[in-house]
């Protein structure tokens, strides 16, 4: 076996590993997600250690004197973060020219031969799920012997690519990674505005069946086709985790949409209920009120909807498969069951105008979630998005982050601005939160748990300042 370590490296200050590390931008507060998808391979490789460096402030000069001692250093990067993970890697090999060095993530799935090209110290790339695969090469088998990589042949000076690995379907096979968190991570150290602290967030299954052309997970590792554990395996480990975290508030399922398959959902909601466990995850706006009652009943708090945009003819545009009138009713059977919805909106998609932004802030008023999230639009390679706006001319850059780690807008329509488009994120927000209501809520919220007064407070404070860090970067751009 190899000396293995798992790492998702250090990045600048105020960096957020939202969504399995899929922004890796400045949010507008605090919040970090489980490094779950080097946590399985992890647990597949004995001996090996996860390192999760941003939420445990791990600066750069540790992590390379970590890596150093290990024959085998697995790096997690995106596209926002690969120019200063690239970085990092040339100085592990200039300290250890024989460590060998894998990259993992979207963006190498769907450029492995620009990636090697870009940064020799890089040895391999793993294409699309890399659990398995890196299994193998921490075990010893040779570069070319392993399915699912890209790599250079150094002896040849090229990069070999080789056959792709197939999708895991039996998701059974997969190790817990509850162990490998409480092994290696301090779990305190994770952060969500939405969800109470601490929590503990894990998949039950991987890929998504809906289309939609923005999102980066399905179209470039996941695939389109929900692959899923069975409920008795989720239910064994969450017996685990009760017992290895009893500190934990809540517990997220990150699936991409945990509803969609309803029946087996329902069956994990049941045995979840037999262990009085709190917990929230992922949904698309179509829930029938049967099911979200059952939900309910056995221990959901919150769901986490995409509702994207407030005009029908945007949601089209990007496929995704939901209706405005639809989702109206969706939320209103949220609020009469008691659950709570964390909102997420997205500026700047194809057929955006300055009526449509005021179009999307006057829905997010109107169905009123608990609380919100604003994006922008961000046209990742490999995703449909991107190659629309290649072909449309909409891409004025490729960088999705400034210099200081902020999200910029990088897509630009006729008639609307890419300046319009980032400048209405704070509108967004304000006209939002600034209403009676969400005050009252937040106020409410506060006063009856002195925990959540002292979070809330915190977070107003991170809040109010990445606005004003935002807008002087912008102006100084």
């Amino acid at each position: 076996m190899r000396k293995t370590l798992l790492l998702n490296p250090p990045s600048y200050e105020g960096f957020d590993g939202g969504a399995g590390s899929r922004y890796q931008a400045r949010r507008e507060i605090r919040s970090f997600w489980y490094p779950t998808w080097l946590a399985q391979p992890a647990a597949l490789i004995p001996g090996s250690k996860l390192v999760d460096a941003p939420p445990h402030r791990v600066s750069v000069d540790a992590a390379l004197d970590l890596a150093a001692q290990y024959e085998l250093v697995i790096v997690h990067t995106s596209t926002p973060s690969l120019a200063s993970n690239m970085r990092f890697a040339e100085a592990l090999k200039r300290r250890q020219p024989n460590t060998l060095i894998g990259f993992v993530g979207a963006h190498v799935a769907v450029l492995p031969e620009q990636t090697l090209r870009a940064c020799p110290a890089i040895d391999f790339v793993a294409r699309r799920e890399f659990d398995f695969t890196l299994a193998e090469i921490a075990a010893g088998r040779p570069l070319a012997e392993v399915a699912g990589i890209s790599y250079w042949d150094h002896t040849r000076a090229a990069v070999v690519h080789q056959p792709e690995r197939p999708l895991l379907t039996n998701m059974d096979e997969l190790p817990f990674v509850v162990p490998v968190y409480h092994r290696d991570l301090v779990i305190e150290n994770y952060y969500i505005g939405y969800l109470k602290h601490p929590y503990v967030s894990l998949y039950t299954g991987r890929g998504c069946a809906s289309r939609c052309t923005f999102c980066l997970w399905p179209q470039t590792v996941g695939g389109h086709v929900y692959r899923q554990r069975s409920a008795e395996h989720v239910y064994e480990e969450m017996k685990l985790a009760r017992r290895l975290f009893p500190q934990v508030k809540e517990f997220f399922f990150d699936d991409d949409t945990f509803t969609d398959n309803r029946p087996r959902a329902e069956d994990i909601a049941r045995r979840l209920k037999t262990l009085g466990l709190v917990w929230s995850c992922n949904a698309k706006a179509n829930v029938p009120y049967a099911t979200l009652k059952v939900l309910r009943e056995c221990g959901l708090r919150l769901l986490v909807v995409g509702f994207e945009s407030g005009n029908q003819q945007i949601l089209n545009n990007v496929r995704k498969g939901i209706r405005l009138d639809r989702a109206f009713e969706f939320v209103r059977d949220c609020k009469r069951l008691g659950i709570k919805i964390h909102g997420t909106f997205i500026l700047g998609l194809p057929g955006e105008t300055r009526e449509t932004i005021r179009q999307t802030i006057e829905f997010a008023r109107a169905i009123d979630p608990y609380t919100i999230q604003v994006s922008l639009a961000a046209p990742y390679p490999g995703t449909e998005l991107y190659a629309q706006a290649v072909a449309n001319g909409w891409l004025k850059t490729d960088a999705l982050l400034d210099d200081q780690g902020f999200q910029d807008a990088t897509l630009e329509y006729p008639g609307l601005s890419r300046e319009e488009i980032f400048r209405a994120v704070e509108e967004f927000y304000r006209r939002f939160y600034l209403r009676p209501r969400p005050i009252l809520r937040i106020l409410t919220e506060m006063a009856l748990d002195r925990h959540e007064c002292v979070r809330r407070l915190r977070e107003g404070y991170e809040f109010v300042r990445f606005f004003s860090h935002r807008s002087e970067a912008a102006h100084a751009g």
